[in-house]
């Protein structure tokens, strides 16, 4: 038995799979490699329990050939559909990026499961369903959702695609609404940003926006744990989770502060005008995750603490780059 990861070369998608494969799970997956890379899982090269092709989810002729492959050598018990596109700004200047990578890979992942008689998935969503509701604490029950990004447009018409294939032919569907991830390997974000930013420039870091948004960041590991935990513990036909941290989170300007401090101390921050980043942008929101600590599962990590992990970690696989 399989289980199968989209978009398994990226950020999340690795880290899930060590997690599986410690588990003693035989993990299978496929990425495009747009922004994950297949170097992430050359030490698994070799593993007995694990299978990695280069596929395009948004070509369904070529996605279900692949998959008809992997689904015979093993049978597929569940998908963990991670695959989407992860540049918002790229979204808000051309639309068809999201609803190619974000909302077709979904659902062309659901057709080929029908065919399949996959009956399990694992879905990331994300934050960006909820819009901008400043301060409003937000709970899975938040709602209506006006997303103001395509990205967040096409994570919320993915969830509404599960749903309703939750009632026609799926047995069982989790809903992720992942807050900010950080830790590595890291692809993007702005961590990664600013990092590069002061190695470019040393003496000064730009900063998009007046470094007032602020926002819940999870350590991934964390994040994978707490998505293991409610795989086990959430038994529902459609589950719904907000995953994030327990306080408010942090402002970008200390994250701004943190990466200066570790990597070039002497540097000035000039920051923007505006609280937002790009268009698109939420500049703050604040999770409820009582849905999440009733089902028996918290971060160990602040905000702040998984932060100064993470920026640590960055240094050093930018370092190692």
């Amino acid at each position: 038995m399989t289980v199968f990861v989209t978009g398994i070369a990226g950020f999340v998608g690795v880290n899930l799979t060590a997690a599986l494969l410690a588990r003693g799970e035989r993990v299978a997956g496929f990425d495009n490699l747009c922004r994950g890379k297949a170097e992430y899982l050359a030490r698994w090269h070799d593993h007995e329990r694990f299978a990695f092709e280069q596929v395009d989810l948004a070509d369904l002729a070529a996605y279900r050939d692949a998959l008809n492959r992997v689904h015979t050598r093993s049978p597929i018990t569940e998908v963990w559909h991670l695959a989407a596109n992860s540049d918002i700004p790229a979204g808000i200047a051309d639309p068809a990026v999201d609803h190619r990578d974000t909302f077709m890979t979904t659902f062309n992942t659901l057709v080929l499961m029908r065919e399949l008689e996959i009956g399990s998935i694992a879905f990331a969503s994300s934050s960006a369903v909820y819009g901008d509701l400043g301060v409003h604490r937000l709970t899975e029950d938040t709602g209506p959702l006006f997303p103001i990004s395509n990205y967040g447009a096409m994570k919320l018409a993915s969830e509404a695609m599960i749903s309703a294939a939750v009632e026609s032919y799926l047995e069982r569907a989790w809903l992720f609404r992942f807050p900010n991830v950080i830790g590595v390997p890291a692809t993007h974000g702005v961590i990664m940003d600013f990092v590069r930013k002061l190695k470019a420039d040393p003496s000064v870091l730009d900063v998009l926006g007046d470094g007032t948004q602020q926002k819940g960041y999870l350590h991934v590991e964390e994040l994978v744990d707490a998505m293991l935990h409610i795989r086990h513990h959430a038994t529902d036909r459609l589950n719904c989770f907000n995953i994030g941290a327990l306080d408010d989170g942090v402002t970008v300007r200390f994250i701004a502060e943190t990466v200066r401090d570790r990597l070039s101390p002497g540097a000035s921050i000039r920051y923007g005008t505006g609280n937002k980043g790009w268009v698109g942008d939420v500049p703050r929101f604040v999770y409820s995750v009582d849905r999440l600590l009733d089902s028996g599962w918290q971060p160990t990590l602040s905000s702040a603490e998984a932060l100064r992990l993470a920026v640590n970690q960055v240094l050093e696989q930018e370092s190692a780059g």
